[in-house]
């Protein structure tokens, strides 16, 4: 069994019924899993004024989020002794998307003098406070207008995956 589908399976087996209104998204990568979960419709703030249904959602949220800590924690615990990755845990409510955890990674890269002038231009206009918040706003930026091309990059890794975990095993 592929790896990330054992995750999802032992998400979905373990995650308690009726926190979530459809199956969570689990996206992984080498230092975490985030959970995403999708939270029933709140039939309370259908109807309501703009700015009275956000506010509603919001507190929707919040309540989730608190009674549901103490599960959470335990269940991340678990998968983090079990796959080795910290847990990261979001939802999806009224079309928006919050994150309650996020683990922030440090990358160390190296740029040459053209690179650092973008990054020095972005923190001298106020776009980022530093070198380190222009660079993650270029790679949010990257991502956010490169999503198909990367999902499909996603899936080729994925397929040769799969093609290696078939083929013949290293000789010693």
């Amino acid at each position: 069994m592929d790896a990330e589908e054992q995750l999802r399976g032992w998400f979905a087996g373990r995650l308690p019924e009726g926190w979530f209104a459809d199956r969570p998204e689990i996206v992984l990568d080498r230092e975490e899993i985030t959970v995403i979960g999708t939270l029933a419709p709140l039939t309370v703030a259908e109807g309501l004024p703009d700015l009275e249904r956000e506010a509603a959602v919001e507190g929707y949220v919040e309540r989730f989020r608190e009674e549901t800590r103490e599960r959470r924690v335990e269940i991340a615990r678990e998968a983090e002794h079990r796959f080795r990755r910290k847990v990261s845990w979001g939802v999806v409510a009224g079309g928006e998307t919050v994150m309650f955890t996020t683990l922030s990674v440090p990358v160390m890269t190296r740029l040459r003098q053209p690179e650092r002038q973008v990054l020095d231009t972005l923190v001298a206009a106020g776009v980022a406070r530093s070198r380190s918040d222009a660079l993650a706003w270029c790679v949010r930026l990257v991502g956010k207008h490169t999503d198909s091309w990367l999902a499909d990059l996603r899936d080729a890794l994925q397929h040769v995956d799969r093609v290696r975990a078939e083929g013949p095993g290293l000789v010693d």
